[in-house]
């Protein structure tokens, strides 16, 4: 027990020097001294393997390289902020969050938006148990054994005296590398004869997804927390400064440039501040995150489907360069748009070499003048997507050629049109096209769609290439011998691939909704309109006000959902869907009396007898709400084991509590 003692004693040191350098950056002892520490704990380790524990110091390069990364479903979506680029943007939208709060005094959280990987950490009554990337919001990839190779992620969260650690806790942050380990790193790779990365977040991104987490272990990665997607237990928060402050308490390295702003003129003059110097930071920042620090009042104001209401990004004037439009050529987009793209000579922006730039729509080239031959403005618009500004007209030579709107579509040479005439778009109306159809059946077979695993894209493009499908329908009736014409396909292949296609008609009516790609429908809106509709036929049949009287449904939508269903060409692609037994409904809930009705649910700690996604699904067939917080107008605690502060609020506020069984015995009523 004494080497036991010992050795716990060596990872508190170890922890508490970690903690000095990474989130204080305040180090007491030299870096030698701190490696003699830490080789003293692994040669004791190694003596007395088992008193090694998970969350020991010595176990952040302990895992086994991944074959492939595991999907993480995140405790709250992970959604995208919305961007302003304007001083009176900033404004507009401070209005509307008065607006939302009814007058009620607010203030704002300002932070610098650092340009680099999101990433969610999810501690367990202390302990690090997953790392995972944000992947689409809902739902990410299991990145654990590489993010614990990340010296300022804490294995372990430190415990204060006067509060419990939280039960539950899942921080949001950024992974990044910083500017002069990012020329270091490259520099090294160059001197290997190695592929160099073209900007710090494509390396920090690059060095997440290592297979082997000894590469992303020599990589120099740090970590910022800057949210939390759901915390449980632990010290009560009010506000989203004192939750910064608090991580510093856990151990956790929040962003340090983060400030306290009590009006929106103190935030435009803080984004405006580090517009101006933020070429003095160690990190690339591409804007700031203005955030209502009340978290009651952020409850209040909610969120849209994307985004929530309260937070949203300045982001910087992008960076800016010039070069010559080599030429410009059209792009078939998945929904028949063609995209005019301006092919350049290749030019650095940004720290990224840009060779093609989006000309977005052919008003566009009008309104620019741009020609071939032209030297033009591109700049990388929020940090990414490059376009072209302006075209340098003063340094023209009379040998640019005007470019023209082509009558025909450059994949099928089909007919392109505007549907509308006040829209500037133009779209190939050829249903059979082979550009629209490959990218369209790519999307068809998407995990998040049909879920059809092995319709990739170059099975997609040799499927097309040889006309052995015309529609999405056609994959239904691949045999095995046709695929075995495919290059790369042997029997094993083409039978998994088969079985894959034909499990996929047992999907439900919203994934078949998002697979047919719709325009502006996407996941959440497919899953609104199945559990509205519950069927194909009912739904074909909805006019634009049934739609718009739903709330998630706005005019945009609703119109390209009918305009969709009017077209012939949908119209017998869902019969031959039909036909060969594709599922057109969704999941029948549960009919007769909602017990529930009216009444609020909220669950705390861990349950036993089934998933919390699980009991808040019966609460909503019952009539049900589940809700994250505990209020006055809650009607029902759910208490598991260990419960955090939810369940201290509920006794306090006199609400009824119940256990699992309890819970059980009610839905089975």
């Amino acid at each position: 027990m004494e080497i036991k003692k010992e050795i716990e004693k060596l990872r508190q040191e170890i922890r508490h020097h970690d903690y000095l350098y990474y989130v204080l950056n305040q180090p007491e002892i030299s870096d030698t001294e701190y490696d003699k520490l830490y080789k003293k704990l692994v040669d004791l380790e190694k003596k007395y393997p088992q008193f090694i524990t998970p969350d020991s110091p010595t176990q952040r390069v302990s895992g086994q390289p991944a074959e492939l990364f595991q999907p993480v479903k995140h405790a709250k979506p992970m959604l995208s902020l919305e961007n302003t680029y304007s001083a009176e943007e900033v404004k507009e939208w401070d209005e509307r969050v008065n607006k939302g709060i009814k007058g009620e005094k607010w203030e704002y959280v300002v932070e610098p938006k650092i340009d680099g990987v999101s990433t969610a950490l999810t501690y367990k009554n202390g302990i690090l148990e997953v790392g995972a990337t944000r992947g689409d919001g809902e739902t990410g990839e299991d990145i654990t054994a590489n993010i614990k190779t990340i010296r300022s992620v804490p294995l372990s969260l430190l415990a204060a005296s006067h509060y419990p650690l939280p039960v539950f806790l899942e921080i949001r942050g950024e992974v990044y590398i910083e500017k002069k380990e990012f020329n270091r790193l490259n520099e090294k790779m160059n001197s290997r004869g190695e592929t160099i990365f073209a900007n710090p977040r494509n390396a920090t991104a690059g060095s997440l997804r290592q297979k082997d987490p000894q590469v992303t272990a020599s990589r120099p990665l740090k970590f910022f927390a800057h949210s939390y997607g759901l915390v449980e237990g632990g010290k009560k928060l009010n506000t989203h400064w004192e939750y910064l402050q608090t991580l510093k308490e856990y151990g956790i390295k929040a962003i340090e440039e983060a400030k306290l702003c009590k009006n929106i003129d103190e935030v435009i003059n803080y984004c405006k501040e580090w517009e101006e110097k933020r070429n003095i930071l160690p990190y690339e920042i591409d804007g700031m995150v203005i955030k209502v620090n009340s978290l009651s009042q952020q409850g209040k104001l909610g969120t849209t489907m994307k985004s929530p209401r309260w937070a949203i990004a300045y982001k910087f004037p992008a960076r800016q360069a010039t070069t010559k439009v080599k030429n410009i050529i059209a792009n078939v987009g998945r929904t028949g748009i063609i995209t005019p793209v301006a092919e350049l000579e290749p030019v650095e922006c940004g720290g990224v070499t840009i060779s093609h730039s989006t000309l977005h729509n052919f008003d566009e080239i009008k309104r620019l003048g741009v020609k071939i031959g032209d030297t033009v403005l591109i700049e990388r618009a929020g940090e990414v997507i490059p376009k072209v500004v302006k075209v340098i007209e003063s340094k023209r030579t009379g040998k640019e050629k005007e470019f023209k709107v082509p009558t025909k579509c450059p994949v099928c040479t089909g007919p392109i049109v505007k549907e509308k005439e006040e829209e500037v778009a133009y779209r190939c109306i050829n249903p059979s096209c082979p550009a629209q159809l490959a990218r369209g059946l790519v999307h068809f077979g998407r995990r998040e769609a049909m879920d059809i695993e092995g319709l990739g894209e170059s099975v997609v493009e040799q499927l097309v290439a040889k006309k052995m499908v015309s529609d999405f329908a056609d994959i239904y009736f691949l045999k095995k011998d046709d695929l075995l014409k495919l290059e790369l396909f042997a029997e094993k292949k083409a039978e998994n691939l088969l079985k894959a296609i034909e499990n996929s008609k047992n999907q439900s009516l919203s994934r078949l909704l998002y697979a047919l790609g719709i325009r502006n429908v996407g996941e959440k809106a497919a899953q609104v309109l199945a559990e509205r509709f519950t069927t194909m036929d009912k739904l074909m049949k909805a006019k634009v006000e049934d739609l718009t009287s739903i709330y998630e449904v706005g005019p945009v939508m609703a119109e390209s959902v009918v305009n969709s269903f009017h077209q012939e060409g949908t119209r017998k692609l869902i019969e031959k869907l039909k036909k060969v037994g594709v599922r057109m409904e969704e999941e029948k809930k549960k009919i007769g009396p909602r017990p529930f009705s009216g009444k609020t649910f909220v669950f705390t700690g861990e349950m036993k007898s089934f998933t919390r996604s699980d009991a808040e699904t019966k609460v909503k067939e019952l009539g049900g709400s589940p809700t994250s917080s505990v209020s006055k107008k809650t009607d029902y605690v759910v208490v598991g084991e260990n419960p955090g502060s939810k369940y201290i609020k509920a006794k306090k506020l006199g609400i009824k509590i119940i256990n699992e069984k309890e819970f059980i015995d009610l839905v089975t009523k």
